[in-house]
Parts: C-alpha cells; sequence; structure tokens
C-alpha cells in the first residue's frame, strides 16, 4: 500500500522547479512532510480534519502551513480536508453551533435556518450563505473551534490504533508462517 501511495508522489525536484511554489523554498521539501509513518500519518489527518472545518477555500492552504510548521505528511492532511464538502459542511456546521451553544451555557443566540438556494442565481445564494454563517456568531465560532479539536484528537489516535493494530496482525500472520 504504502508502495503504490509513494509512485504517485511528487518528486521534490518537480516541486522546487515548479513556478508557483519556488516562492517556498525548501519548505515544502522537506523530507517529513512527504514520508509516510505513523506519526506522519497520523499528525497529516490530525491537521487535514482541523483545517477542514476552516470556512471557504482556505482548508487546503490552512492544512499545508500546518503541516510545513509541525512536519506531517502533506498528501494526507490534504486529503483530509475533503471530509467536508457540500453533503456534510450544513450536518458539521450544525454540530459546531450545538456545541458552542453548550460550551457558552446556551445564551449564544438563536438558530436559525440556512437559505434556500430556489431560482436565485448561485452567487446570491453564496452571498445570502455567508451572511447566515456570520449571523450565527460566537456559538458556531466557539463550536467550530471545539469540534475541529475533537475531531482532530480523534482522528490523531484513530490513525494511530488502527496502524498498530495493522502491525501487530502483520507480526502475528509472520509468526503463524515460520
Amino acid at each position: 500500500m504504502r508502495k503504490h501511495i509513494r509512485k504517485h508522489l511528487p518528486d521534490p525536484e518537480k516541486i522546487r522547479n515548479n513556478r508557483w511554489l519556488a516562492y517556498f523554498g525548501d519548505a515544502l521539501t522537506h523530507p517529513r512532510l512527504w514520508h509516510l509513518n505513523r506519526h506522519s500519518a497520523a499528525g497529516g489527518v490530525a491537521v487535514g480534519l482541523f483545517c477542514g472545518l476552516i470556512p471557504g477555500p482556505f482548508q487546503m492552504l490552512g492544512a499545508a502551513l500546518a503541516c510545513v510548521v509541525l512536519r506531517v505528511n502533506l498528501p494526507v492532511a490534504l486529503a483530509a480536508t475533503f471530509f467536508t464538502n457540500p453533503l456534510t459542511i450544513v450536518p458539521l456546521y450544525l454540530v459546531a453551533f450545538g456545541l458552542g451553544e453548550v460550551a457558552l451555557g446556551g445564551n449564544g443566540g438563536e438558530f436559525v435556518a440556512p437559505p434556500d438556494w430556489g431560482e436565485q442565481a448561485f452567487s446570491a445564494w453564496i452571498g445570502q450563505l455567508i451572511d447566515w454563517m456570520s449571523g450565527l456568531g460566537k456559538p458556531l465560532f466557539v463550536g467550530l473551534l471545539l469540534l475541529a479539536l475533537l475531531l482532530s484528537i480523534t482522528g490523531y489516535f484513530a490513525v494511530r490504533g488502527a496502524w498498530r493494530w495493522y502491525l501487530v496482525r502483520a507480526w502475528q500472520r509472520r509468526t503463524t508462517r515460520r
């Protein structure tokens, strides 16, 4: 599995020579950003799950910057941000709002239903959606932070546990074959 993944990773020299990525210098070619082991994969999942709740198109940028700072697997983190999509974002934000309400003691505000798309233009609906999200205010912000922390910690330990379980099973199979 790891060999299959490594085959599709970009070459560090191609990253250095890319005109859009050349501004980052050697930061994106650090070996720990591309190495796949238990620590870097778990850290990449944690970063991706945390940054996946960043609103708008800044999820991957936030994940990439966090990976450079924390030196965890960049491709895993970018892939993990895809848990938020048009089907999951509203339920996740509802959960975050509920967590924020609980954390603030229930005095953060009142939930209002999101705007319907209807027959209006997509750009007008996006503007209404942004206004709706900003109107939710403090409970949503606190809830998003709490949910992001909860998801990232859970993801980190789940990957570490799954990786350990896989290794133990591989060792057991190896000893029974001998």
